[in-house]
């Protein structure tokens, strides 16, 4: 299958710099799927799953928070806020998270600015569980 080459980057580390034959993730507008050749594209990124199937066809799951998708001449780069591979993910901190964003809820009103900041906690939380039960 035809490959491209993807880089993974957050602030803190290169996550994957090689070539790659798909990058599934999502974007704040749906899941996007990139192929080899694909058109050059940009997109702000949302918080849930991605999954790279790389160029040996062996397949690998994260999850992404946030940040750019960037396609531009057959080379594709995520510029994540943050991004955990499915091993990388700590389950307990991640439930310890939802039930705290989830308290967070229940005592704000939807008009308060921490509704917003606790929304965002719990959705980071609920894709790092979800993402490590594959």
């Amino acid at each position: 299958m035809a490959t491209f080459h993807l880089q993974i980057v957050t602030p803190d580390r290169m996550v994957l710099d090689e070539d790659a034959e798909s990058i599934i993730l999502r974007t704040v507008n749906g899941d996007v799927c990139i192929l080899a050749h694909h058109i050059d594209y940009a997109a702000p990124l949302g918080i849930g799953e991605a999954k790279v199937t790389k160029a040996d066809g062996t397949e690998r799951s994260g999850v992404c928070n946030g940040g750019l998708l960037s396609v531009n001449d057959n080379t594709v780069r995520v510029l994540a806020t943050t991004f955990e591979w499915q091993d990388e993910i700590d389950i307990e901190r991640a439930r310890r998270a939802q039930n705290t964003a989830e308290e967070q809820l229940k005592k704000l009103s939807k008009r308060d600015h921490e509704y917003a900041i606790a929304e965002a906690k719990l959705k980071r939380a609920l894709a790092r569980i979800q993402a490590s039960r594959r």
